[in-house]
């Protein structure tokens, strides 16, 4: 349990580093595209870098996985660490607030800490396994919707969409029989919001593991249900993901997602 709780607490204090990076780089940042419409920014860089030097002071043994430098070889070491420095870079190079560092940790495979922190809401999420997740100082749990026209649900498309796209697909067929859908920009911070209660279910079947690490084991620690986008157990290395506030919402879900309804 000790062990946890300086993983949870380096998570903590990692996400910080990086977000005090985004903060300070706001405004002055130059941008480049990593493929069509994937931007970095100079902002991503220095999160990053910050990050990882927090986490090589505690822990200088342990592998790592970040948007900057992917090396999934480093999800086989006995903890790697599995990092996002900026999700959310478009609406961050616009200055549209809605971004945020997401942090994780995971001990041969299996996710047991992690931590969502937007820093323009000053609002940390954060899980560690067995212990439930929070936000800020308070117990957070995901909503007890059930039904699909009760639902707020959001997607994360691809950074380039086609309308054969499954994400779009599933998009076309739920958003006319849920009470509204979103597409935000930032699935770690919709996977906090499942969380916590604000959203009720979020997928993405083209999505990495340092996007959906630390929100899965959120949503998973908050009384949420988790699996792969197309249905079974989710697997880190793979990130893609369908999450829902309940049980029963889920199975009416998944079908719809995973385009497997009758």
């Amino acid at each position: 349990m000790q062990e946890i709780e300086k993983l949870l607490a380096t998570c903590q204090s990692a996400a910080r580093a990086g977000a005090q990076e985004l903060m300070q780089w706001r405004g002055r940042f130059s941008t480049r595209e990593k493929s069509a419409r994937d931007l970095v920014t100079d902002a991503d860089l220095a999160s990053q870098q910050a990050i990882q030097a927090v986490i090589h002071e505690q822990f200088p043994d342990h592998g790592f996985l970040g948007e900057e430098n992917p090396d999934d070889d480093q999800l086989n070491r006995p903890f790697c660490w599995v990092v996002d420095p900026l999700d959310g870079t478009t609406n961050y190079v616009h200055d549209y607030p809605f971004f945020a560092v997401s942090v994780a940790v995971a001990q041969a495979g299996k996710l047991v800490a992690g931590v969502v922190l937007d820093p323009i809401r000053e609002e940390c999420f954060r899980a560690s396994l067995g212990q439930g997740s929070w936000l800020n100082g308070n117990r957070i749990s995901t909503s007890e919707t059930t039904a699909l026209d009760q639902a707020l649900l959001a997607v994360s498309f691809p950074p380039s969409p086609q309308l054969d796209d499954p994400d779009v697909k599933a998009f076309l067929k739920i958003a006319p029989l849920c009470q509204a859908a979103r597409r935000t920009g930032s699935a770690a911070l919709n996977l906090a919001y499942v969380a916590c209660g604000r959203l009720d279910a979020h997928w993405a079947h083209f999505i990495h593991p340092w996007d959906s690490a630390a929100g899965v084991l959120l949503v998973r620690e908050a009384g949420g249900v988790a699996t792969a986008s197309g249905g079974g157990e989710f697997e880190l290395k793979n990130g893609n993901y369908s999450v829902a506030s309940t049980g029963q919402l889920h199975r009416t879900l998944q079908p719809l997602i995973s385009g497997e309804e009758n």
